[in-house]
């Protein structure tokens, strides 16, 4: 006997309808159990809960200890704020002493708030209480009072990595990332309002489309490269150069030149992203290591000599015939002490930061060449790094075709550069000649319970020739070896390639520059010929001290040490 036909198509179709459903209940229970699952075992457990309101969610962010451990830098915290309902409350003075034994509270605005009855409202007493003090007011049954479970954005480590990571604040009525990490990845942090009550298959299918959805699109936990002992050993050593020298401020980054990764960025002074709403200076919340700019002084002078090699107009042993100053356009640039040394070599003129040794190579690379290796560096643009408010950096003066702008440019004057900026130029000189992206975040790990990568390989452009990497490297190594203090810091078993700068700063509102405001600068990369990090510092009129070998050799020195120390980096030499 033949099937009918019909009968089969019927069968099949059920057949498939049964596996969609399935499917679609499987999909349902993995995102209850896992992409959810703590959200709904939080409702579940909830003793104080609001009918009208849903808890505050919102996305971690974690440093990664040396070992590969994450660390919480940013988390949420749980806690309770209490409320009274004054049509419910009989005898204020009462409430008011009851209450008063656990919470610090005004008895004369208790009172005002108590008196509003006829409302049907509530009025709010205090916020973020611990559920230990939730439940001896609990044990009250105080009428008319009344505890509900709330959420915050907490900072386990307080000040630790403040600038980068910001905080989240109110704007308008919506709670969003301010500053830092929470705000550049605010969409990747942020969950949506509703929480539990989505639609099933918008939950289902949102989830395939946060796979596959750009890095700050999708919903999930931000991962960073930032080293948590790391990150502290350079905040509390610009502490310390900072209460040495009263800087205006002090500044820092440790990356690795070879893919651009951040172990360490901060700033002083700082600021508690807990308590920020007490903090009076709110310009302390912005980030000037990516969002200001600075003329940096004679750390470029390796970047020009760098172009010279590289375009093989100069060697280390070239030499020139310094008689202490330069007359251009009609202008006179000079040495920082006015003397001259004659003949010599670009070695001695780097070893000696003598102004005119830059000068002299930038001028015989010409304003054409000389332009396009800095614009190669990428100067005037935006590194990419992702932190908010980056600045590109002022390089008109390279447009200007004239001698004197080319001479001054090229020991770090009337162009202003980022740190992040500068750090990535810097490490070109390092890393084989590359100049890499940047960079904060290592990863996402979505809700979906899948974590993925945000770093690539592929964001090297290769800048210099190896070989003028190599002998730029050993001429920096002969500036700490010989010159830097006398060499009274060179490390006999580690090769380290160092450069500092003192810069005069811009006077904005006479034009020129101060004659008593300086900026110091230092950068040092190590073990010099296969670096594992670059170190930056830099520090904004300091006080009692005149160059930037005086006021930030031992700072740098003590980093460096610590990294080979804590990183067991194998001696190079």
């Amino acid at each position: 006997m033949k099937s009918n036909p019909p009968f089969l198509s019927r069968v099949r179709l059920f057949s498939i309808a049964c596996i969609a459903a399935t499917l679609l209940l499987l999909g349902k229970l993995y995102f209850v159990q896992i992409v959810d699952g703590n959200d709904y075992a939080e409702k579940g457990k909830r003793q104080y809960a609001h009918a009208n309101e849903e808890l505050w969610n919102r996305g971690a962010i974690f440093f990664s200890a040396k070992n590969g451990e994450l660390v919480s830098g940013a988390t949420l915290k749980t806690g309770l704020y209490l409320v009274i309902r004054p049509d419910e409350i009989t005898d204020p003075e009462k409430v008011w002493n009851s209450l008063s034994t656990f919470i610090s509270l005004e008895k004369d605005e208790f009172l005002l708030k108590a008196s509003r009855r006829g409302r049907g409202g509530e009025e709010r007493l205090a916020r973020k209480l611990s559920p230990e003090t939730g439940a001896r007011i609990e044990e009250l049954k105080l009428p008319g009072v009344y505890l509900y479970k709330e959420r915050w954005r907490f900072y386990p480590g307080g000040r630790l990595s403040a600038h980068l990571l910001g905080f989240v604040g109110f704007d308008a009525n919506t709670l969003t990332g301010q500053y830092g990490l929470e705000r550049y990845y605010n969409d990747t942090l942020s969950r949506d309002a509703g929480g539990l009550r989505q639609n099933f298959f918008a939950e289902i299918f949102s989830g395939v489309k946060n796979i596959v959805q750009s890095k700050r699109g999708a919903k999930g936990d931000i991962i960073t490269s930032i080293e948590p002992t790391v990150e502290s050993f350079l905040e509390n050593t610009l502490a310390e150069l900072q209460d040495a020298f009263t800087a205006a401020r002090v500044g820092g980054i440790i990356m690795d030149p070879e893919n651009g990764r951040v172990y360490g960025m901060a700033l002083a002074p700082s600021f508690d992203p807990n308590n920020y709403g007490k903090e009076t200076d709110q310009s302390r919340f912005g980030n000037p290591l990516v969002e200001s700019v600075y003329e940096m002084g004679s750390i470029i002078k390796p970047l020009t000599i760098a172009a010279g090699l590289d375009a093989g107009i100069v060697t280390a042993t070239s030499t020139y015939y310094d008689a202490g100053f330069l007359t251009l356009n009609n202008k006179t640039i000079s040495n920082f002490d006015g003397k001259g040394r004659g003949r010599i070599s670009i070695q001695e003129a780097l070893n000696q930061s003598l102004n005119t040794g830059a000068a002299t190579v930038a001028l015989q690379l010409g304003k054409d060449r000389f332009k396009e290796y800095f614009k190669n560096l990428g100067f005037g643009e935006e590194t990419g790094i992702d932190l908010p408010g980056e600045a590109a950096g002022l390089v008109g003066n390279l447009e200007s075709g004239r001698d004197i702008e080319l001479a001054t440019a090229s020991y770090g004057q009337g162009i202003a550069l980022t740190p992040i900026q500068t750090v990535r130029a810097l490490a070109a000189l390092g890393n084989g000649g590359y100049l890499v992206l940047p960079h904060v975040a290592t990863g996402i790990r979505y809700r979906t319970g899948i974590s993925r990568s945000v770093e690539s390989g592929s964001d090297k452009k290769q800048i210099l020739k190896s070989e003028t990497s190599t002998e730029i490297s050993r001429m920096l190594i002969e500036v700490v070896d010989k010159a830097l203090l006398h060499g009274a810091y060179k490390m006999d078993r580690y090769s380290i390639a160092a450069k500092t700068g003192t810069a005069l700063i811009a006077n904005p509102a006479g034009g020129g520059y101060y004659n008593d405001r300086f900026l110091h600068s230092f950068f040092g990369y190590f073990p010099a010929y296969d670096p594992r990090f670059i170190v930056f510092l830099y520090a904004v009129e300091p006080q009692g001290v005149e160059f930037a070998a005086t006021s930030l050799t031992a700072p740098f020195m003590s980093i460096a040490k610590f990294l080979i120390n804590y990183y067991e980096i194998p001696p190079d030499r």
